[in-house]
């Protein structure tokens, strides 16, 4: 990319990224129905990586207004799901999960409220992982609750918007010099996940028009994604690709969670198989 190619792409992408630092999704609003808690469930697993990205970009200077509002607005967020899906749970198994999560969101909100720094970074990339994994549990739960196919298009673009935040937190953490020995392939793993749920959305026979024209800017948004993202591996530390990482992250996350609506307003219909590899323990 030329340089003044890079410029006018950043000045654009931050530009979307301080106006969707407004929260993702509709106004806040009591969950009318079980399409709506599983696309909020899913929204709470992307929103734990997602925080977890703007607190290590803030820690590194990384576009740090954007993040910082970034942050706060999915904090909120967060916070309005949470106590959404627990008035809404229907069932006991489901309630207790979300008094799990609870109990996690307490360490990981006071770990967010910290000055940036190495320390609580650390302490960030083992919290958000437990708070994925219970809302991952419970985004599933609820998905069990449905009896059609529109519950599960619903999780898994829905959990498209997770793995575009998952990707770049790895990036941001790595940049950083955090991280275990198992990131790379966690890394990995999220890239061919997202692939995978692409093609398996893009085939869906419930599909109506809008929904492929999203689809395919989401195919599009993931190739400007996948280019930044792959800087990082020829060894360039530029803070310029750290900032289109962090702003093709957010367009690719808009576009999922328009998908992810979409769904959310479709009737139900005839079940679809999963896409390949998504009912791995590790993949959330």
């Amino acid at each position: 990319m030329k340089n003044m190619d890079r410029r006018e792409f950043l000045c654009r992408g931050l530009g979307l990224m301080v106006l969707f630092a407004v929260p993702v999704g509709q106004a806040r609003a009591a969950i009318a129905n079980l399409n709506e808690a599983i696309n909020k469930a899913g929204r709470m697993r992307m929103l734990s990586q997602r925080m977890a990205k703007a607190y290590f970009q803030l820690g590194q200077g990384i576009l740090p207004d954007a993040s910082r509002r970034l942050l706060d607005a999915s904090i909120k967020l967060y916070q309005e799901h949470l106590e959404d899906l627990k008035a809404y749970a229907p069932s006991s198994d489901i309630q207790a999960t979300y008094a799990e999560l609870e109990t996690i969101w307490l360490r990981y909100r006071q770990l967010l409220a910290s000055t940036p720094g190495l320390e609580p970074a650390r302490r960030i990339a083992e919290v958000n992982e437990d708070a994925l994994r219970v809302a991952h549990l419970g985004t599933t739960q609820l998905e069990l609750h449905s009896t059609s196919s529109v519950g599960r298009l619903v999780n898994i673009s829905g959990r498209q918007r997770m793995l575009s935040q998952r990707m770049a937190k790895f990036y941001m953490m790595r940049r950083w010099g955090i991280g275990g020995p198992t990131m790379d392939s966690e890394a990995q793993v999220a890239r061919r996940e997202f692939m995978s749920a692409l093609d398996a959305l893009e085939r869906a026979p419930e599909n109506t028009p809008k929904i492929r024209q999203e689809l395919e800017l989401a195919r599009t948004q993931w190739l400007f994604f996948e280019q930044a993202l792959r800087q990082e591996r020829i060894g360039d530390k530029d803070s310029a690709y750290a900032a289109n990482v962090a702003t093709t992250s957010e367009r690719i996350l808009e576009v999922m969670d328009r998908v992810t609506n979409l769904y959310a307003k479709l009737p139900g219909s005839a079940p679809l198989s999963a896409p390949s590899g998504s009912s791995h323990p590790s993949r959330r």
